[in-house]
Order: C-alpha cells, then sequence, then structure tokens
C-alpha cells in the first residue's frame, strides 16, 4: 500500500496548509488546516477535513467495511450501517485520540443484535486493522442500535 501526499498552499500558492493525498489505488483526498487568525500563513483555508478527521474517517471506513461483511458472510440481511465516531485528544503534542466513542447504527431484516455485537467485537478485536492500531493510544468503546427494514 502507498499514499504520496502533495502540499498544494492556498489556491494554487505556496501559503496555506492545503494538501492532496493520491492514494495508491488512485484516488485522491483533500486535506486543509484551520483557519489561524493570529498567523494566516500558518493556517488552513478550511476548504477540506482535517488530517485527523480523515484518519477518523478512515477507521469509522475500515470498522464499517468489516461489519457490512461479516454479518453478509453471515447470510444476514443487512441493508444499512452507520458509525458515528466521537473523540477525545490529548491536550498535548503529539495530540493523539485518547478515546474514541463509536456508535453503529444498523438496519437489516429480521437482524439479531447479537450478530451485531458479534460482528462489531471481531472488527475491533481481529480485523480492523486501523481501530486495532489507534486503541494503542485510545480507549476504545462501541454502542449499536438494530433497525428493522
Amino acid at each position: 500500500m502507498e499514499c504520496t501526499v502533495s502540499w498544494t498552499g492556498a489556491a494554487g500558492t505556496r501559503s496555506g496548509m492545503g494538501f492532496v493525498a493520491e492514494t495508491g489505488s488512485g484516488h485522491v483526498i483533500a486535506m486543509d488546516g484551520a483557519p489561524d487568525t493570529a498567523k494566516p500563513e500558518m493556517g488552513g483555508q478550511n476548504l477540506a477535513p482535517r488530517p485527523m478527521e480523515a484518519v477518523l474517517a478512515g477507521t469509522g471506513g475500515c470498522t464499517a467495511y468489516d461489519v457490512v461483511l461479516i454479518l453478509r458472510r453471515g447470510r444476514h440481511d443487512v441493508r444499512g450501517c452507520s458509525v458515528r465516531l466521537q473523540t477525545e485528544r490529548a491536550a498535548a503534542d503529539p495530540k493523539v485520540f485518547t478515546r474514541i466513542h463509536m456508535h453503529f447504527t444498523v438496519s437489516g431484516k429480521d437482524l439479531p443484535a447479537s450478530a451485531v455485537e458479534r460482528a462489531i467485537a471481531l472488527s475491533h478485536e481481529k480485523y480492523c486493522s486501523a481501530s486495532i492500531m489507534l486503541a494503542k493510544t485510545a480507549e476504545i468503546t462501541t454502542s449499536f442500535d438494530v433497525l428493522e427494514g
């Protein structure tokens, strides 16, 4: 796996904190920093997610992918899956995630809560590389709702 991240600056200039990542699979992800009113040259333009938001989004995608795949392999009629991630970060640099809570909302026809619970556990204990890696610095907790339909 590989990825190239390039500084774009702001609107084609070499100021600002915009970056573009091109993944090995040929996809592009834009990232930017928050505006800094005290030092505008040090801040971003707020045109894209922050890099740590991209890490969080990737983690959510990784675990949601696992949950859907595990449920499908179990021949469950899963029809929807979303996960809301809420974090706390360390106050001092490096500002790693210290707590992450993931709340899954999974929908399907006759979907047993026990199957959803098992899929989430398998993701976090065995399959989701991103959440297992982040668990080295963060306490990760989960909860879920199962919706019919």
